[in-house]
């Protein structure tokens, strides 16, 4: 039975869409299974013939020898002497003995399987060997390596490389520092192996030029590239990463140099192109919204520029980690010996952006990093970053960055248990945080007064209140300016920070080398301590004196600081500090012209509040023992120093009028004087006089001798003893610092000694009446008819 004839489905536009990319992707694989498979029988009929060569060279063995009867040698001799020598002609026999020369089939052993011309190559199939060496030599150092030609021996090829080298004349050899010679060993410009011919090394004179070509060349390049980007810094981003780049130099010879020039460039570069803004990252939702051309322009510039950044300051700590661990990379350029200078002009570069881009982002980790190297023991690096947070403490006007640096110097301190060097402390004092109790009071009462005033107004009168601090807010962001409650806030937090270091070395580390330093620091910052600190205060500096471990200086910073907490909100306590007037009293006599000479300052301020600030609280006999040992301390004192002491018992006498009578010969009361006695209230000092006073009259310096006639005279503010006006308003700290020799000057300048030779010689001065007129005579008469005669002169 057949069956009925049925027609082929026409396949649907859609159907065909299906199966058109199967189909594709079968062909595809088809074409791929063909050619694996013609791959596969040709690598197995090369591997078949490989094997056949093998085998037929493996079978191939050497000829026969056959080994003669006795009888035939016999017959063959025989046979050899009866051949006739003339069947030959001479020619022919020639021709045979030369060909018998040059026949390898004759002269070569049979026994051996080797063919006839296997120890001759030809030249192709060496030069085919050669190329089979790969091009690249195995590099060890990432230096770029040039292949020469071979050279040829009996046995084998000994390949040939050396180092490019670019020889230009030599430039700017003088812009090199000392510390990149000395720190830079330079490596042989030309690396040989052990058969190069000693003609390819280079001599001293060659590595120098190709040195200074090289280092000229980059130069050139950093400079190119700095210019471009500082002229177009948005479209330049690409050209800034270039720079960076640099910083990885690897060529020996020029790698310190390069790097250094790369690290100060790149600051340079950092400080004008940074925005006087903090870049904060974008949020998904402003990444994925459409913005202008211009705007995505300064997005991508905003984020590159903050990555360039971002990986600059970390090759900067990266350099000066190297320093400090002192670990030698497989492929540094960079000789141990020249980490010291890396990292020096490292921290340098660190110290510049901490105090140029303190608004900028990453300025927190740039102090973490700069805080303990203030404690290094590389006075370099030290004194660096000391000065570079100096600064930034007295620029700081807002007060975030003090903050941030304060915290981390707390952190340092505790972890490190208070072995520190005092000059980390000692940069504390350059905080601007003197001002903060004004700043308390003139806001505090404001908000007082408000605050009543807001209980009396009424509900729109409130209203319109808030809607006036806020347009005032809003005026004072457009302006710019500060807000004074931040910035008592941050104030506040700093000088709470500090105060806790200082505390904690108090009560912990007492015998430590921070002491002098935490007590200046309190004699500086004392008025802004809390009232319920200054009983156990007084206490543990009471302590301190009194254990006799101190040094002058030390006793002085502590007596400074009680009466600075007396004088201010400390009048309220009522404490008579009277062993603090015994000690100072006592350590006068031990200051001097010599290094002792700067206490001065110290001394002046603790005069100053111990009897003129607590005038109220000091007798009579007090003050006038403490008038006369500065007096007597003043006759031994440099200029500066008898100045301001000078200038001290002024003060005093105007605000103590009764000490005038020191000034007098006559005794007043009962009792004598007693010089040597510690104890300024039974020394009976109302019974003597301020002899000094006149000594001092005759001093070489001429403000002194006017300061002493001024207080011999009772200290007037009228007549010829009166002061000018210029010394007059200086306090006794000023001018101690005004007229200051420590940088070795003379101050008013010193004039020129007059002469005490005679113009003129006058006769009759010398002789006596006799002998005048007779030199008269003798003067006036001719010299041929006047004769002297001194045989009827007496002599008395």
């Amino acid at each position: 039975m057949k069956r009925s004839g049925c027609k082929k489905r026409r396949p649907s536009f859609r159907r065909l869409l299906k199966t058109s990319g199967v189909k594709l992707e079968n062909k595809v694989k088809n074409k791929q299974m063909k050619q694996q498979n013609v791959d596969k029988k040709q690598r197995k009929e090369q591997k078949k013939l490989r094997q056949a060569l093998k085998s037929s060279s493996s079978s191939e063995r050497p000829l026969e020898t056959y080994c003669k009867r006795p009888e035939e040698e016999h017959d063959d001799e025989e046979f050899v002497e009866n051949l006739p020598t003339d069947m030959l002609e001479d020619n022919d026999l020639q021709q045979m003995r030369h060909l018998s020369q040059q026949a390898s089939f004759i002269t070569r052993d049979l026994s051996s399987s080797t063919p006839v011309h296997s120890g001759k190559k030809r030249r192709s199939e060496m030069i085919r060997d050669y190329e089979k060496i790969p091009r690249k030599m195995k590099k060890t150092e990432e230096k770029e390596v040039i292949h020469l030609l071979p050279i040829k021996d009996k046995h084998r090829l000994i390949p040939q490389t050396m180092e490019r080298v670019v020889e230009t004349k030599k430039e700017d050899d003088e812009d090199e520092d000392p510390e990149d010679t000395c720190c830079e060993a330079t490596p042989p410009a030309v690396w040989l192996t052990e058969a190069t011919p000693p003609a390819v090394r280079l001599t001293l004179g060659q590595r120098q030029r190709v040195r200074a070509a090289t280092l000229a060349q980059r130069k050139l390049h950093i400079a190119a590239l700095g210019s471009a980007i500082v002229s177009e810094p948005i479209s330049s981003v690409k050209r800034l990463k270039e720079l960076r780049t640099m910083l990885m130099e690897a060529e020996p010879s020029v790698a310190v140099t390069v790097r250094k020039m790369v690290m100060v460039s790149l600051v340079e570069v950092f400080k004008d192109i940074a925005p006087t803004y903090r870049i904060r990252p974008l949020t998904q939702d402003e990444k994925n919204t459409k913005v202008k051309k211009e705007t995505q322009l300064l997005r991508e510039f905003e984020e590159g520029l903050l990555s360039q950044y971002k990986f600059y300051l970390e090759d900067l700590e990266q350099t000066i980690k190297d320093w400090k661990q002192q670990k030698m990379k497989r492929s540094q350029a960079v000789g141990i010996g020249s980490y010291v200078a890396l990292a020096q002009v490292a921290v340098r570069c660190l110290c510049e952006l901490l105090l140029a881009l303190p608004h900028f982002n990453f300025h927190n980790n740039i102090i973490v990093i700069l805080v303990p190297l203030m404690n290094d023991s590389n006075r370099t690096v030290s004194k660096l970053c000391c000065d570079a947070f100096r600064k930034l403490f007295q620029q700081d006007k807002v007060g975030s960055a003090s903050l941030a640096s304060v915290r981390v110097v707390s952190g340092l301190v505790k972890s490190l248990n208070y072995n520190l060097c005092p000059e980390l402390l000692q940069v504390l004092l350059s905080l601007r945080i003197k001002d903060l109790r004004k700043d308390l009071e003139s806001t505090t009462p404001q908000n007082k007064n408000l605050n009543s005033r807001e209980k009396k107004m009424s509900r729109m009168q409130r209203k319109w209140k808030k809607v006036e601090e806020k347009l005032q807010k809003e005026l004072l962001e457009a302006d710019a300016s500060e807000n004074k409650e931040k910035k008592l806030k941050l104030h506040t937090e700093t000088l709470n920070i500090v105060f806790l270091i200082y505390f904690r070395i108090l009560k912990k580390g007492q015998k430590s080398r921070l002491l002098p330093a935490v007590l200046e620091g309190l004699a500086k910052f004392a008025h802004l301590i809390n009232l319920e600190f200054f009983d156990d205060l007084i206490v543990v500096l009471q302590k301190l004196i009194q254990s006799g471990d101190l040094s002058n200086k030390e006793s002085l910073h502590c007596i400074q600081t009680v009466f600075t907490i007396l004088s201010g909100q400390g009048e309220v306590l009522n404490v008579d500090p009277l062993t603090f007037y015994a000690q100072l009293y006592s350590m006068l006599p031990q200051l001097h012209a010599g290094a002792a000479n700067d206490d001065i300052s110290i001394v002046l301020r603790c005069v100053d509040g111990m009897l003129t600030r607590r005038r109220k609280h000091v007798t009579q006999q007090r003050v006038s023992a403490y008038v006369k040992r500065l007096s007597t301390l003043s006759l031994h004192l440099l200029h500066n120093a008898t100045i301001g002491v000078l200038c001290a018992l002024r003060t005093l006498f105007q605000c103590f009028p009764k000490c005038d009578v020191l000034l007098d010969n006559e005794l007043q009361g009962s009792g004598l004087f007693q010089p040597e006695l510690d104890q300024p209230e039974h020394c009976n000092a109302h019974n003597t006089a301020l002899w000094e006073l006149h000594t001092l009259q005759k001093h070489y310096h001429p403000v002194v001798r006017t300061f002493s006639l001024h207080v011999s005279r009772g200290a007037p503010s009228e007549g010829s003893a009166a002061l000018n006006a210029e010394l007059s308003r200086r306090s006794a700290v000023e001018l101690f610092d005004d007229y200051s020799m420590s940088d070795m000057s003379f101050n008013p300048s010193v004039g020129k000694a007059a002469s005490k030779k005679k113009d003129h010689f006058v006769v009759g001065d010398m002789f006596d009446t006799e002998l005048h007129d007779m030199s008269q005579r003798a003067l006036t008469a001719s010299a041929d008819d006047t004769q002297l005669d001194f045989t009827g002169l007496q002599v008395d």
